[in-house]
């Protein structure tokens, strides 16, 4: 299915947990994976975002990175993970050990922590921030298909909500912590990569202690050798080819984070000292609206609430643009900014969990997420690029202009003009429901 609506419960040979009455809807509708991988992302993402807090100061500011040069670190930064969740989505399935190769993405990102203390020149930081998404590529889409595999498809709404929401309350605490040990701390830089090392490893401590080891028992699809052919013959599937297009093409024109808070701190010259702090008003957003935003995609269609998010992140484009200097000014581009993630963030995983048959998922979560990544990447550097030469009004209202045009695009392709629901069969079958792929 698209974007479009709820799917209808997937044939596992398991009959549906019923869900307990709490807030949200949420009760046993969310399993103990999910939340000991909400757990295990909590954790990691306080070490991540206490990096990626100082990180743009401390490029531009500190080492004196131009505009574009910060671009293209930044597109590294995220661009390489994208490549690396193929090989880690594929390697999931073909090995149907999901947990495996998750821990050696967490792994490898927590050995790369304390090697951010030793280098102080672009391109052996390029090296160590590239090693360091390799490990983030590797995890991801083993990580959401443990999601999503143990989780029925009517609630995968809510649990992407609830796993996304314990992930952002890392997200919260890492800049706070930045801030705190900057303020301290003498050499304070080091030390944020220090104390980010250190909680990394604790991340991946409970990742082998308290994740489940085996296949969820919702996955009860027969064992099938999975081989690389199988894999790319995914994207034969209409409404897979669909959410991977709609999804590479919004990310072509989506700014990166850390340029989104250089531009707020260039128009309202926030203090180096609290620079840390602008991802913690995204961060609070993201948190408490991801699990009623994860519910409403699952109550109203996936294809709304993720077009909505989109039209957020417009507006906060604009606000930069021609808003007036205000006080409020950063509150509600923060704002904005944070309930884009949480309306787009886990609604997208979600809906690609409807249409991946379960031996494939990871393989299939990774087309899309690589799709998205690698647009985002070629975001940064051609916005890094503009910034330079035109200035960063310019380049943002040429991407406010392309979201516009994509996301105009995307609600057209998404539109609900099939109403199709999985099978489980994979994509070498000659048909789908009756009808040729």
């Amino acid at each position: 299915m698209y974007l479009t609506e709820r799917s209808a419960p997937e044939k596992t040979g398991t009959t549906p947990t019923r869900t307990a009455r709490s807030p949200f809807g949420l009760g046993r509708a969310v399993g103990s994976t999910v939340l000991a991988l909400g757990a295990v992302s909590l954790i990691t993402d306080i070490s991540s975002e206490m990096v990626t807090a100082v990180l743009p100061l401390y490029l531009v500011v500190g080492l004196g990175l131009s505009p574009l040069g910060f671009g293209v670190l930044d597109g590294v930064y995220n661009g390489v993970s994208a490549l690396v969740q193929l090989l880690g989505g594929h390697l999931a399935d073909r090995v149907r050990n999901h947990k495996l190769i998750a821990g050696i993405g967490y792994g490898l990102s927590a050995l790369c922590k304390p090697l951010l203390m030793l280098v102080h020149s672009l391109g052996p930081l390029g090296a160590v921030l590239a090693l360091e998404r390799t490990g983030k590529g590797l995890r991801t889409s083993p990580r959401d298909a443990l999601i999503s595999l143990s989780t029925t498809p009517e609630h995968r709404g809510r649990a992407f909500g609830v796993h996304r929401a314990m992930d952002t309350t890392g997200a919260v605490l890492g800049p706070i912590s930045a801030f705190l040990i900057l303020r301290a701390a003498t050499d304070g830089y080091d030390a944020v990569f220090g104390v980010s090392a250190c909680v990394a490893v604790l991340g991946v401590l409970v990742l082998v202690l308290f994740v489940p080891g085996k296949q969820p028992a919702a996955a009860t699809t027969p064992v099938k050798k999975v081989d690389l052919r199988e894999a790319l013959t995914l994207l034969r599937l209409p409404r897979l080819r669909a959410l991977t297009g709609c999804a590479a093409l919004l990310g072509l024109t989506t700014v990166s984070d850390a340029f989104v808070y250089l531009l707020l701190q260039h128009r309202i010259g926030i203090g180096e000292q609290w620079f840390p702090l602008l991802p913690l008003g995204t961060a609070s957003v993201f948190l408490l609206l991801a699990v009623p935003l994860g519910v409403l995609a699952d109550k109203i269609g996936r294809r709304v609430v993720f077009l909505a998010g989109h039209a957020g992140l417009l507006l906060a484009y604009g606000l930069l643009l021609w808003t007036p200097h205000t006080p409020v000014l950063p509150y509600l581009v923060l704002g904005l900014h944070g309930a884009f993630y949480a309306a787009t963030d886990g609604v997208l995983p979600a809906a690609v969990a409807d249409v991946v048959p379960e031996q494939l998922r990871g393989s299939g979560l990774a087309l899309v997420g690589t799709g998205q990544a690698l647009a985002r990447f070629l975001c940064s550097l051609a916005f890094g690029a503009a910034w330079t030469v035109w200035g960063d009004g310019p380049a943002l209202a040429g991407s406010a202009a392309g979201l516009l045009c994509c996301a105009a695009i995307a609600g057209f392709v998404l539109r609900p003009t099939n109403r199709l629901r999985p099978t489980g069969r994979t994509p070498t079958d000659r048909t789908e429901n009756g009808t040729t792929p």
